[in-house]
C-alpha cells in the first residue's frame, strides 16, 4: 500500500486538490442557491412558493449522475462545451441545494410565528424581519442536517470520475488499472475521504454545542 501511494503521490495529490476545490466551489453555490429558494419557498407570493418547489422536486428526485450528464453530455451538443469537473461541480450544486433547501425551509417553519409578528410590529419589513430575526434563528436550528448534507456533497463529488473530472476517485481508476493493485488503491482514497469528512463531522458537532 505505502508502494502504490509512493509510486502515484503526484496522481492522488492532484485527484485530492481538485475534490476540494469541487467541493468548496459546489458547498459554496449550493449553500446561497439552497437559502435563495428556501425563502420563495416561504414567500408570501403564490409564484415564488410554486417556482421554489418546481426547483426543489426536480433536482431533488433526480439522480445526480442524471444532472451531471446532461450538463456534460447534452449541454455541449446545443450551447457551449463543458469540461468534466465543471459539469460536475454545476451537477453537484444544483443536487445538493435542493437538499438544502428544504432542511432550511423546515428551520424557518420552526421559528414561532410570534417572531415573524413581533418584527413586522415593530416595524420592520418581511424582508428585515426575514433576514435579522428569522433566518438566524433557523440557521442555528438546522446546523446538524447541513452538517449532513455538506459531508454528502464531498463524498458525493465522486460524481466526476463518470466524466473525466480529475477527482480523487478518477485519478484513482486510473491508478487501479495501471498498476493492478485495485484493494491498496481504494483504500487509499478511502483513507483520503476521511481526511476530508471526519474534521467536518466533528466541526460542526462542535458548532452545534458552541449555538446550542
Amino acid at each position: 500500500m505505502i508502494g502504490i501511494l509512493t509510486s502515484h503521490w503526484s496522481e492522488f495529490i492532484t485527484g485530492f486538490g481538485n475534490t476540494i476545490l469541487c467541493s468548496l466551489i459546489a458547498l459554496f453555490f449550493s449553500l446561497v442557491l439552497g437559502i435563495g429558494f428556501a425563502l420563495l419557498e416561504v414567500a408570501p407570493i403564490k409564484f415564488l412558493r410554486i417556482i421554489a418547489k418546481i426547483y426543489i422536486e426536480l433536482f431533488r428526485n433526480i439522480p445526480l449522475l442524471v444532472i451531471t450528464m446532461v450538463f456534460y453530455l447534452v449541454i455541449p451538443q446545443f450551447f457551449f462545451k463543458v469540461s468534466g469537473f465543471v459539469a460536475g461541480t454545476i451537477g453537484l450544486s444544483l443536487y445538493t441545494s435542493a437538499f438544502i433547501a428544504e432542511n432550511i425551509r423546515a428551520g424557518i417553519n420552526s421559528v414561532g410565528d410570534g417572531q415573524m409578528e413581533g418584527a413586522l410590529s415593530n416595524g420592520m419589513t418581511y424582508t428585515q424581519a426575514m433576514r435579522y430575526v428569522i433566518l438566524p434563528q433557523a440557521m442555528r436550528i438546522v446546523i446538524p442536517p447541513l452538517g449532513n448534507q455538506f459531508i454528502n456533497l464531498i463524498k458525493n463529488s465522486s460524481v466526476l470520475a463518470f466524466v473525466a473530472g480529475f477527482d480523487l476517485m478518477y485519478q484513482a481508476d486510473v491508478v487501479a488499472l495501471s498498476s493492478f493493485q485495485t484493494i491498496n488503491t481504494y483504500v487509499i482514497v478511502g483513507v483520503f475521504y476521511l481526511i476530508l469528512t471526519l474534521p467536518l463531522s466533528y466541526y460542526m458537532r462542535y458548532l452545534e454545542k458552541k449555538l446550542n
